[in-house]
């Protein structure tokens, strides 16, 4: 009796350990298709593009890739590059960035479920709200080394310097100063960081030098430029834009 009862506990706790694997097996699997998933598509480009997806693999883009949930895009010197997301917000990176999509969640029909996270590792962007920090603000932050950027409804500039911003242009030509600066253009951006908390106003202009000091407004423009091709003005015709994932890119080994 104690053999046959030590056979059917055996038997359950082998259930049990296949229902938690496949359990496992089907979150992994949820994950992998979440990073997977388009969520956005370059549109204009001017030099050499990569992006490193979550698995690791790198790939060399072009208008038209798609971009995914988790893929970090890399500009090389002399690139700028142009992507528009699933709820038409826009970004456009300067030469020399670094920028992870770590998340871009659009639920057109739950709002409440909106959710996007972009980090901002090394270099400088500038970024247009779309439909999301349109009608969900706080659901849109930009992570820096020094500060989180809240959106409201705006279009700001990004600059992060870490020693490497000397080949960013500049009105008197001496290489901008390490740290975090932004510009608004329109709407308003919010820095945070463990020092403090600043809004900025369309018009004005921001900087933290590191992650313990607040941020200030700075009263005078710094006289960073922002020097993309032309073309990248130029609205996104159908035609540019693809989140289909089907456009066959270059995959670096």
């Amino acid at each position: 009796m104690k053999s046959l009862n030590y056979s059917r506990w055996a038997v359950m706790a082998r259930r049990l350990a296949l229902w938690w694997m496949a359990l496992a097996l089907l979150a992994i699997a949820g994950v992998a298709q979440a990073q997977s998933q388009a969520v956005g598509t370059v549109t204009h480009l001017s030099g050499l593009l990569t992006a490193r997806h979550a698995d690791g693999t790198r790939t060399v883009l072009a208008v038209k890739s798609a971009i995914l949930q988790g893929d970090t895009l890399i500009t090389e010197r002399g690139t700028y590059t142009r992507v528009q997301f699933l709820d038409d917000a826009e970004i456009v990176l300067r030469p020399g960035s670094e920028v992870v999509v770590a998340k871009y969640v659009y639920d057109e029909k739950k709002p409440e479920n909106d959710s996007v996270a972009i980090n901002l590792v090394k270099g400088g962007l500038r970024a247009v709200t779309g439909l999301v920090g349109k009608r969900n603000h706080e659901a849109v932050n930009f992570d820096t080394p020094t500060a989180t950027i809240g959106i409201r409804g705006t279009n700001f500039g990004a600059l992060f310097c870490q020693n490497d911003c000397g080949a960013v242009p500049t009105t008197n030509g001496t290489p901008p100063q390490n740290g975090l600066h932004v510009d608004v253009t329109q709407g308003a951006i919010v820095l945070t960081n463990p020092g403090g908390t600043q809004l900025f106003q369309a018009g004005q202009f921001g900087f933290t030098p590191s992650l313990r000091v607040p941020p200030i407004i700075v009263p005078v423009s710094p006289g960073i430029k922002f020097t993309p091709p032309p073309s990248f003005s130029t609205p996104v015709s159908p035609s540019q834009q693809s989140t289909s994932g089907q456009t066959v890119d270059c995959v670096v080994r």
